[in-house]
């Protein structure tokens, strides 16, 4: 089965490429230099090899992360091609890139959902995860990063850190990834390597390590000098149909530019140095070693402190090249190996309680028409076969995973069996959703927890399921619906696929109203949704009018006592709740609601109590008391609980719901309104007026500076006056300008846009 299923993915990439490129050959030259050639030749298009499970230690789980347009999914084309993967180079422009392979992908040229690939160099194994750069969909890079190993972020030379880079940068460290930067696009006219350290340095708080400098830059850049061997490598297209495959290199003693020669041997002076004040190991080998000359030590000895350094997330190893003109890829390759870490070198506690039991998570779930639900899993321990059963630990529920694949975008390989280690794509698994925890059996489970209770030296809790995937908040909503009633079951069947695929999507049925609410991340994010309904659900479905997320908060201090009476058959229920509501800090809370007890209060309540009083308490922060926003920002404390023998848990419940809303009413409301931070990147001539624009939409600009030849203009916006931005934007820059939003804050909204705003909402109802 495997070998009938290799063979099948080596005539699906050989179908895939060859009408339209055909068979390229490849010619070697005599040199007094050395040309090196890092794939096989052409005609032999690896497939996946035989030895499924390699050594844990030769594999990488690696994301390639950046801001839209960086050149992410060229680079990731790249690293296929050379590997010997896929038979040809493809390119986003025109649609036949591997891992952009959605129809609204290839018509729109970015990356909306990511995708895995599996392929080797040299002698590991390398799992990669192509995300998407766009802020609507930074659920993507989420769970992408929630479950890699390292991480290769990629930077536009010209621009270095822009508003999505920094977003991406803080999910990495939020999950404790190691990262190396490739400054791409080097062959760009105002490509500018030292701006872009710099911006790594300063926007990323980022130690950068420079293991290269260009040879060249712009139109002239022709290759890099790997200060770690020493060795300059120059990629000579002898036409426009070069592929990268062959570069020459020669040692750093053998270059005929002194100018470069020094500027080299200058970079890796400071390089030794700065190695050594993070690595002490390191340090003291220069010492004691090589204190009569450091440019002496040996490279494989420079790259073991590089790599201790970058594992422990001192510091950022940074490369550099040109994707689109095949340079610079193969040693970014041989950095991954090098530098970044393999799964046993990630420590995690949880999964040693396991020892050799399967313990595995699942971060994405996609829909396959013949398939069904495909599941996407990290392997954390243990061993992953077919037609065996398996314990999801979240919904405790047992589930057959019928079929085992190795992920290559959308074409996969049946595959015998998986190792710890591995990202693996499973069939079969109907009720599994991102973020559960996946193990051999519940009595596996159990034994995982009693080791957990046992490890008292650490003082470790007995959870043995693993964390989640944290999902953002949808800023923008609208109602959606199918065009006659008779296709409303298709429709809530779309959605619920939809939403197990994309948790960031939320979807909800207005009470008043009875309209079924599309809750996303951005208008583009929601554009996608709608036409994927269209496209793969068959489903023409009308959307009304977008809409802001906002939320709501109280302004003050207040309490309230509520009693609730219900007499149900032959028992009688009354419950009679006291509490207080305040704001909160935003800063110290993050935004986040909170809930306390008195003493007393707490001292009387079972821990199912307490539990009751904590569903009434969240869902009332569901609705606001002014416009029925989600709430943020408060705290309840409660003061009693009184109730009558008999009563039921749900009314303690439905009481503190009641109680909550009644105080937060006396508190006085406040509407919140998300605050984006806008960078735009326009001509000097046409500044003024982006600069009047956005005075008239409430915008605040907190910088201008200069980037070459443009301006760019640093500001918050209130999400609300963003409406179709893009297409106003164009036509104040005559279509030369550029602009990038994120998700900066939730704000209080002035009084008079707040009255406007509930006026507006109540003429609606």
């Amino acid at each position: 089965m495997r070998l009938r299923g290799i063979g099948t993915y080596s005539m699906m990439i050989w179908g895939r490429h060859l009408l339209k490129h055909g068979i390229q050959t490849c010619r070697f030259r005599a040199s007094c230099q050395m040309k090196r050639y890092y794939s096989f030749l052409p005609d032999n298009v690896k497939s996946l090899r035989m030895v499924a499970n390699p050594d844990i230690s030769k594999i990488r789980n690696i994301g390639i992360m950046a801001h839209i347009d960086a050149g992410k999914t060229t680079t990731t084309e790249r690293m296929l091609y050379y590997s010997g993967f896929t038979r040809s180079l493809g390119d986003v422009d025109d649609g036949d890139t591997v891992t952009d392979f959605m129809v609204q992908e290839r018509e729109r040229g970015i990356t909306i959902q990511s995708a895995t690939v599996t392929f080797d160099w040299k002698t590991h194994r390398i799992n990669l995860i192509d995300t998407p750069g766009h802020v609507d969909f930074t659920l993507e890079v989420e769970r992408a990063l929630r479950v890699l190993d390292g991480a290769v972020a990629v930077f536009d030379a010209s621009a270095g850190v822009e508003a999505q880079t920094l977003t991406v940068w803080r999910q990495a460290e939020k999950h404790h990834v190691p990262c190396i930067c490739f400054l791409n696009k080097m062959d760009k006219p105002s490509a500018n390597f030292s701006f872009s350290i710099e911006s790594i340095r300063q926007k990323l708080k980022a130690n950068p390590l420079l293991l290269q400098i260009p040879v060249g830059v712009g139109r002239n850049f022709t290759g890099v000098i790997d200060l770690v061997s020493k060795q300059q490598m120059i990629w000579k297209a002898a036409s426009r149909e070069d592929d990268g495959r062959g570069f020459e290199t020669k040692p750093l003693s053998q270059v005929e530019n002194p100018g470069l020669v020094q500027e080299a041997e200058e970079a890796r002076a400071a390089l030794i140095e700065q190695v050594a004040d993070l690595d002490d190991e390191f340090a003291e080998l220069l010492l004691t070693d090589f204190s009569d000359d450091f440019d002496a030590i040996p490279s494989v000895k420079l790259q073991g402190a590089v790599r201790r350094v970058t594992l422990a997330q001192k510091a950022v190893p940074v490369l550099c090249g040109s994707s689109l003109k095949n340079k610079g890829v193969q040693p970014l390759l041989d950095a991954i190996t090098a530098y970044l870490p393999a799964p046993d070198e990630r420590h995690n506690d949880l999964v040693r309680w396991y020892k050799d039991d399967l313990c595995a998570l699942a971060f994405k779930v996609v829909h396959d028409k013949q398939r069904g639900p495909l599941v996407f899993l990290r392997i954390y321990s243990g061993t992953m076969k077919p037609q065996t059963a398996v314990h999801n630990i979240n919904r405790n529920t047992v589930e057959r995973l019928s079929r085992l694949l190795v992920p290559f975008a959308d074409q996969h390989v049946e595959i015998s069996s998986l190792t710890a280690g591995n990202i693996a794509l499973a069939v079969g698994l109907k009720q599994t959703v991102t973020g559960d925890t996946i193990v051999s059996s519940k009595a596996s489970a159990a034994a995982a927890a009693r080791r957990a209770n046992q490890d008292q030296e650490l003082g470790t809790k007995a959870s043995v399921i693993l964390s989640g995937v944290e999902v953002p908040e949808p800023v923008f909503f609208c109602s959606i619906e199918p065009p006659t009633m008779a296709k409303q079951a298709d429709l809530e069947h779309a959605l619920n696929c939809l939403q197990r695929e994309d948790p960031s999507l939320k979807v909800r049925v207005d009470p008043d109203s009875g309209q079924t609410i599309l809750c996303g991340m951005g208008e583009l994010h929601i554009e996608i949704l709608h036409d994927r309904i269209r496209r793969e659900y068959g489903i023409e479905t009308h959307l009304g009018p977008l809409q802001v997320a906002y939320r709501e908060t109280v302004l003050n201090q207040a309490s309230a006592t509520e009693t609730l009476e219900r007499t149900l058959g032959e028992r009688r229920h009354v419950v009679t709740v006291t509490l207080e509501v305040s704001p909160v800090d935003e800063v110290s809370s993050g935004g986040a609601c909170g809930l306390t007890f008195d003493e007393e209060a707490e001292r009387q309540m079972s821990a199912e109590m307490k539990g009751a009083v904590d569903n009434g308490v969240q869902s009332s922060y569901f609705q606001g008391p002014l416009l029925g926003y989600p709430v943020q920002g408060v705290s309840t404390a409660i003061q009693s609980v009184r109730l009558e023998p008999g009563t039921s848990l749900a009314m303690v419940s439905a009481c503190v719901s009641r109680c909550v809303l009644k105080a937060m009413r006396q508190a006085g409301g406040q509407i919140l309104e998300p605050v984006m931070s806008l960078e735009v990147t326009v001509w000097e001539a046409h500044l003024s007026s982006v600069l009047g624009d956005l005075a008239q939409r409430r915008g605040a600009v907190r910088d201008i500076q200069s980037r070459h030849d443009n301006k760019l203009v640093l500001a918050t916006v209130p999400l609300a006056e963003m409406m179709g931005y893009s297409t106003v934007l164009r036509t104040l820059s005559s279509g030369n300008a550029t602009f990038s939003l994120q998700l900066d804050s939730y704000e209080a909204m002035n009084p008079q846009h707040q009255r406007s705003l509930v006026q507006r909402l109540a003429g609606l109802a």
